[in-house]
């Protein structure tokens, strides 16, 4: 008697691999680390950190997720920082270039570091074979957290602007 020939369902979720250690698992559902990255060119580093930290986790990294915590964390004070610039560098054009350029030097420090680790380790381990989280969560997410930064920086900016009237 013939065994009946099994074809592959493209609609399946995709088989469990074995890893270096000889242990096998399906991989868990990811956000894409290359586009969390790419994103990060308008979102900011902090947007790219925060998703690699939950990819690890979703992973099983802890320490990993731990570093990627920390990025995600520095990413938030140099926001900070590009504010205080326009606040405390007098002329306007020096401020924004100033801030500009230690905002690219650190998104390419961040993913040099950072960022292209995970791209990596997801790609040695499933290549392009996982299940990929939703992107709508996160860019409403981004796009709200961006005007906010952005009307908070201009009524710091409006408040100094009004205290130096008033002095």
């Amino acid at each position: 008697m013939s065994q009946p020939i099994e074809q592959a369902n493209p609609y399946s979720a995709p088989k469990a691999k074995v890893d270096d250690a000889g242990t096998s698992g399906a991989p868990p559902s990811l956000w894409n680390p290359n586009a969390a990255a790419n994103w990060s060119l308008i979102f900011t580093p902090a947007f790219g950190a925060y998703l690699h930290v939950l990819n690890w986790r979703a992973l099983g990294e802890p320490e990993r997720a731990a570093a990627a915590r920390l990025w995600f964390i520095v990413s938030l004070v140099m926001l900070v920082v590009y504010v205080l610039l326009g606040i405390f560098v007098v002329q306007e054009r020096a401020a924004d270039g100033a801030a500009r350029g230690l905002a690219f030097i650190f998104l390419l420090i961040w993913y040099f570091s950072s960022a292209r680790r995970q791209a990596n380790y997801v790609k040695e381990k499933w290549g392009g074979d996982y299940p990929r989280k939703g992107w709508w969560k996160p860019l409403l997410i981004g796009v709200g957290a961006i005007v906010g930064y952005f009307v908070l920086a201009l009524l710091i900016g409006v408040g100094i602007g009004l205290m130096q009237r008033a002095v």
